[in-house]
């Protein structure tokens, strides 16, 4: 998925490993093309077990490379995933504006990433799908996004690398 020249691309300041978590079907691979690629299909395609991409990225002055993994959400890759959860510096926790479930969970992911990751990851919780405001089930606002819009995708990067570089 990475481009080959991206990807080894040795030239960068930081590196940062980041994990989007959360329930299935909440877009976060939608959410990742979009950033990673600026692309958005409608399809949904779930993901199996997990994926990355590589995006170099400017802030400061400092050339970031970010590694940014895309987990399956189904309880049945949960110990394949959360062994990736080792090592990130931060997880973009994504639940869907549309889907109140996803909502609820995020607790049970919260606690997966203290159990699984170091004290000092950061944490983004971004509600996605905005787009779809006639289908909203959860009102509260943090980051909200949307892939197929493009709408706040770079901003939950560019905050999240920020508050890494704060640390």
């Amino acid at each position: 998925m990475a481009s080959r020249s991206d990807a080894a691309d040795q030239n960068f300041d930081y590196m940062f490993k980041l994990l989007i978590i959360g329930n299935s079907s909440v877009g976060k691979t939608s959410f990742l093309f979009r950033y990673a690629d600026d692309s958005f299909s409608s399809a949904f395609v779930s993901t199996v077990g997990i994926d990355f991409k590589v995006k170099t990225v400017f802030r400061d002055d400092k050339r970031v490379k970010l590694q940014i993994w895309d987990t399956a959400g189904q309880e049945r890759y949960r110990t394949i995933t959360t062994a990736y959860y080792r090592g990130a510096m931060g997880f973009i926790l994504m639940y869907d504006v549309t889907n109140e479930d996803s909502f609820n969970a995020v607790q049970d992911w919260c606690t997966q990433i203290k159990t699984y990751s170091w004290d000092n990851a950061q944490v983004v919780l971004v509600g996605n799908k905005c787009d779809l405001d006639e289908d909203r089930v959860v009102s509260l606002e943090f980051f909200e996004t949307s892939a197929k819009d493009n709408l706040n995708v770079t901003d939950v990067f560019e905050r999240l690398v920020d508050i890494i570089c704060e640390r």
